[in-house]
């Protein structure tokens, strides 16, 4: 694998006129819509992690004291 991977795709505009910037490693150039970003690899999801949302907290949860169903 290269230690180096490219992005495709600019993600504000969709175009493919990519550049490496000269702001570092992962910063990159869109010459369509003249934006710099950087793209930072986090890390593998553990098993079943993806999609899964935290449940919210009972506080969050509308009760008919405040307006909200009971």
């Amino acid at each position: 694998m290269s230690e180096r991977a490219a992005p495709f795709y600019c993600p504000y505009c969709g175009d493919e006129d990519l550049h490496p910037s000269e702001e570092g490693h992962g910063s990159w150039e869109c010459r369509a819509c003249s934006r710099a970003f950087r793209l930072k690899f986090l890390g593998l999801l553990a098993p079943g992690a993806a999609g899964s949302a935290p449940s919210p907290s009972p506080s969050a949860v509308p009760s008919a004291s405040d307006g909200g169903t009971p």
